[in-house]
């Protein structure tokens, strides 16, 4: 979740996990490598679980325990890297009752193993750390810990991590593109406050006269940054939905002051947001792991089966609408698009974050749905027309792979559109659906690029897409038709980036709409009653030209 361009400050981060200045390209180091490339010494294992481990001494700030690795031998394994802010401290490596040496470079660190881990074997190894922690300072948009308190002065303690890293504050192999496959989430935290995590709760355990620990587990992969905890002196209350694959679990944690709000607001969105999601997605992905909501001390996140809420009980986007249509007023909008995170960016996760579109486009477009299922499908083509206010065009939505680097904000809304637009040209609502829940199926539960997402789009429908979402993707500027019209007949061709740019386009002509099928080359038709080309169901631009 986060980068819009107007309205305020606070908005103009929301659609954008990392800002880009207008001036040249950033250069990327030898740590940029390091972070979003994988190299041999990460592609050579896969994570199959962790057990992380810890204690948070909140008054000080300071975290410490273990992570657990159990990884399966992709290639033979002499070395290999784990990745852990170099703030923190490694205490040690444990393999096999022994410890190995290790080395660091910026936030990587490599161990070297004593023998050869052969090709398809399992293996385990423990890391030890500890240290202070990062501080957000303006979660969740940048990375770190958030330390406030609830009004009885009680901690209140939260951590945001996405596109910063996980390796922030835990020990991991930190890139998108390997979901371990299940994890135990352990949180030892003062007597009197509790850790909410992903997944079930297990177990507590007193593991000192001080400090209490909450033992979670996850039961479906999961990516990095989804890994949250949660600290606070919380009420608890539950619900359930019947929903496709049964009834799924919903579980609140909210503070205190806040329970009757919290129960008024929730109980007006959750239901409603799975009905319709379940419909047009498919079955909630981690039925085993349930659905949490949790009031958290930033604006929200999409933390796998435990969703950061803070929009302070109000319906629009901190109160606000970010379409300007007044559509976006009628619901929360963090409990709406972050919890359309499940399906895309939790289940459906782009393997590098250069395809970060994947999650932010289809979840601001899965907006539009929940108001079509509210208002009617009129209204969700007006919503999803109306945040193409925020689209700044400055930069392609594809970032430069390999470097932990996403593209523009335009992610969000622009993504959304071309998303929109994709249904628009199918022209037909039930093979739509059936794309959309077929890709949660094909590609839920592990990673993706953006080559499996549009091709699979363009199989199903027997519609090629790859040109079309080539120049939304990789090109700043959007396709711009050019058209002039001389008595009855009009002239159009397309101007645009892509090689061979071909999208059909929608057109009015007195009430009746019709097909065009604009290339780079002038093409005519003939109307009776005027050429006007579909502008809330296609984002583009127009240029009329002086007949001659």
């Amino acid at each position: 979740m986060r980068k819009i361009y107007a309205l305020t400050l606070v908005l103009a981060c929301l659609f954008s996990k990392a800002s880009f200045s207008q001036g040249p390209k950033p250069l990327f180091s030898r740590a940029d490598t390091l972070r979003g490339t994988l190299n041999e010494f990460r592609s050579s294992y896969d994570i199959n679980y962790y057990h992380l481990n810890i204690k948070l001494d909140i008054e000080n700030k300071f975290i410490s325990g273990s992570n657990l690795f159990k990884f399966k031998a992709v290639n033979d394994i002499n070395r290999l890297q784990f990745d852990l802010f170099d703030n923190l401290k490694v205490e040690r490596v444990v393999y096999h009752g022994k410890e190995l040496p290790f080395n660091r470079e910026f936030n990587a660190v490599f161990i070297d193993f004593p023998n050869t881990i052969k090709k398809g074997s399992t293996d385990e190894f423990t890391v030890f750390y500890s240290g202070k922690t990062i501080i957000a300072k303006r979660a969740p948009w940048d990375g770190g810990f958030s330390y406030t308190k609830d009004k009885q002065g009680k901690p209140w303690v939260a951590v945001s991590c996405q596109g910063f890293g996980a390796s922030s504050w835990w020990p991991t192999k930190d890139h998108q593109s390997d979901e371990v496959d299940s994890m135990m989430i352990s949180v030892s935290v003062p007597k009197g406050l509790m850790n909410v995590s992903n997944g079930r709760l297990l177990s507590t355990e007193n593991t000192d006269p001080n400090y209490t620990r909450y033992n979670w587990f996850v039961s479906y992969p999961i990516n990095n940054y989804n890994v949250s905890l949660n600290i606070a002196d919380y009420v608890h209350f539950d619900d359930s939905y019947a929903g496709e694959n049964g009834n799924l679990t919903l579980d609140y944690y909210v503070l205190k002051e806040n329970l009757e709000k919290a129960k008024k607001q929730f109980n007006a969105n959750v239901k409603p947001m799975f009905k319709v999601f379940e419909n047009w997605f498919g079955p909630y992905p981690f039925y085993r792991d349930g659905f949490k909501l949790i009031e958290t001390p930033y604006l929200g996140m999409e933390h796998q089966s435990a969703v950061a809420y803070g929009n302070k009980y109000q319906n629009g986007y901190l109160g606000r609408d970010l379409s300007g249509t007044g559509l976006g007023l009628g619901w929360d909008y963090i409990i709406i698009h972050e919890s359309g995170h499940e399906w895309f960016g939790n289940n459906i996760t782009a393997k590098d974050i250069a395809d970060m579109w994947i999650h932010e486009g289809f979840t601001m477009y899965s907006e539009a749905l929940f108001v079509e299922g509210r208002e009617g499908k009129n209204a969700g083509a007006r919503y999803i027309a109306g945040v193409r206010k925020n689209i700044r065009n400055d930069e392609p939505i594809i970032g430069p792979y390999g470097v932990n680097q996403e593209g523009s904000g335009d992610m969000y809304p622009k993504g959304a559109n071309l998303i929109h637009m994709t249904r628009t040209l199918i022209d037909d609502d039930q093979k739509w659906r059936d794309i959309l829940r077929g890709l949660n199926k094909e590609f839920g539960l592990k990673t993706s690029t953006t080559e499996d997402i549009v091709g699979y789009i363009s199989r199903k429908s027997g519609k090629e897409f790859t040109k079309i979402y080539d120049q939304y993707l990789n090109y700043k500027n959007i396709p711009k038709l050019e058209f002039k019209t001389q008595g009855k007949q009009t002239q159009y061709r397309w101007l645009a980036d892509a090689k061979n740019f071909n999208m059909p386009l929608r057109i009015k002509s007195g009430e009746k709409y019709t097909w065009i099928y604009p290339t780079k080359e002038w093409k005519k038709i003939t109307l009776k009653q005027g050429f006007k080309p579909d502008l809330e169901n296609f984002y583009i631009e127009l240029k009329e030209l002086k007949s001659e």
